[in-house]
């Protein structure tokens, strides 16, 4: 499960059981998160939480950084048997932009910000994956 951790919005996405593709789940308020995962953990199996780690062009932490360590924090305080995986998201908020774009959506539905948080989780997972799996 992977998240692109916002303060108003939080992108979701989850992979398949074999781990081969990323989809994405959901975009939720931060405050509700950990309900969100409380309850979902009660149907669904999640062996691992990916977080977006933002930041700058050259490498460094980005100001939205602390808030991303805040909430990693609390999913290690709610869910201490889940590890924990960060990966740079550096890009996936624009890319998910350009995704929506080009998919078709008519205009009002380009313009929810909440397709493309949940967008970019899944690239942020998909990204892991490949990561993981060396396929780049």
């Amino acid at each position: 499960m992977a998240f692109d951790y916002g303060t108003k919005r939080t992108g979701i996405a989850v992979t398949d059981p074999m781990q081969i593709i990323a989809t994405g789940l959901d975009t939720i308020h931060p405050k509700d998160i950990m309900n969100f995962l409380r309850k979902y953990l009660l149907t669904e199996q999640v062996e691992l939480f990916v977080v977006g780690e933002p930041k700058q062009m050259d490498g460094t932490a980005s100001q939205s950084a602390q808030h991303v360590k805040g909430f990693i924090t609390l999913l290690k305080k709610n869910f201490p048997t889940i590890p924990i995986e960060t990966i740079d998201e550096r890009f996936t908020s624009k890319m998910a932009s350009a995704v929506v774009a080009q998919s078709g959506f008519k205009k009002s539905d380009r313009q929810n910000k909440a397709r493309v948080d949940t967008i970019s989780a899944t690239i942020i997972l998909q990204s892991y994956m490949e990561k993981k799996n060396n396929f780049f």
